[in-house]
């Protein structure tokens, strides 16, 4: 039986190198090690140790018979159950709008469709949408294009910290041969810093900002009252009624600053309302009259500031549009939502 296995294994190796080959040389995508085998199984592992350039179907071929395979560990449609654990050293450090050149060795074509994305290891899915797209890869009907095989990418700019940890994510060239049902993959693994700010470091940076703006209108508004408030001495000395005049500046300013804040909708009123509360306030040595000028405008940044666009509800053509695990649109604004595979499916031209 042992020799047998080992006949009918070698044969499946044979017959996935015979088949369509690729892979990315350059920068260092990950390579097969420990980790993939107690995940995969040792002859999975072998397999793709010996020939990289292999499809996933060609390892899942060798993990049918293998005992020691564990499907949810190997996680074999993500980079070919190839592990981050393996390839710790192979790390890319880039920055956000980093234009990365990308080298490609496509041993023997076979028609289908590619792209190059960002994936979130954790769930397998693309970051926003392809950084480079062919809805046509590898002809077998006319020779390769150089631009198949040498392209340059640019690290999107607002990936704020998801990938900011190595093994978060991935650049991922995926390649897929339906008509012969292979699929190949290589994955780059990297981290990236300098991103602008992306979902919600966007809306706590519009909130600071909205901040600012309302703490400079109080502040504006506070020194209009202390600019236009008069007072009249009418039971003590001019140092006593000073003194009180100006605690009661000070509480007037404080309820203005509080009012202009909160009460965004009605800025006018709420401060004269509060105002009139202190100018009624019996006071122990004196009787403080305010005048009070404020500006309505001076909100309305505070009152726009949480408009959000809504999202369109579809993908772009080359967009991910489905898959396992996938949330996001799964209707195409171009094309048609074709499965790729289980965990990927893509917007395609028809």
């Amino acid at each position: 039986m042992k020799t047998t296995t080992s006949v009918t294994l070698g044969f499946v190796s044979f017959a996935s190198t015979v088949f369509g080959h690729g892979f990315v040389t350059d920068p260092q995508a990950r390579m097969p090690g420990s980790a993939m085998e107690a995940a995969c199984g040792n002859q999975v592992e072998i397999n793709q140790s010996s020939d990289n350039y292999g499809n996933i179907q060609g390892e899942l071929q060798v993990a049918s018979s293998q005992s020691d395979y564990d499907e949810a560990a190997c996680d074999i449609w993500l980079c070919k159950g190839y592990k981050f654990a393996d390839n710790t050293a192979n790390v890319q450090s880039l920055t956000a709008g980093q234009v990365l050149p990308i080298t490609v060795d496509i041993r023997a074509p076979h028609t289908g469709v590619a792209n190059v994305s960002i994936v979130k290891t954790s769930s397998n899915t693309v970051i926003g949408s392809p950084l480079i797209s062919w809805d046509v890869y590898a002809s077998t009907a006319t020779s390769i294009p150089a631009n198949e095989t040498q392209f340059d990418i640019t690290i999107p700019s607002d990936l704020g910290s998801e990938c900011a940890t190595a093994g978060d994510c991935v650049i991922q060239w995926y390649w897929n041969a339906a008509s012969i049902d292979q699929t190949y993959e290589s994955c780059i693994d990297f981290t990236v810093s300098g991103s602008g700010s992306g979902g919600d470091d966007s809306s706590a940076s519009a909130s600071q900002t909205t901040s600012a703006t309302a703490t400079s209108t109080a502040a504006a508004l506070t020194s209009t009252v202390a600019a236009e408030t008069t007072s009249v001495d009418t039971t003590t000395s001019s140092a006593a009624a000073e003194t009180s005049t100006a605690a009661d500046q000070t509480t007037a300013a404080a309820e203005t600053s509080s009012t202009v804040v909160v009460e965004t909708s009605s800025a006018t009123t709420s401060v004269a309302a509060e105002t009139s509360a202190v100018e009624t306030t019996p006071a122990a040595t004196s009787a403080t009259t305010f005048a009070t000028v404020t500006k309505a405008t001076s909100t309305k940044v505070v009152a726009t500031s949480s408009a959000a666009a809504s999202p369109s509800g579809t993908a772009a053509l080359y967009g991910q549009c489905g898959g396992k695990n996938w949330t996001g649109a799964t209707s195409c604004s171009v094309g048609t939502c074709t499965g790729m595979n289980p965990y990927y499916s893509q917007c395609v031209n028809a």
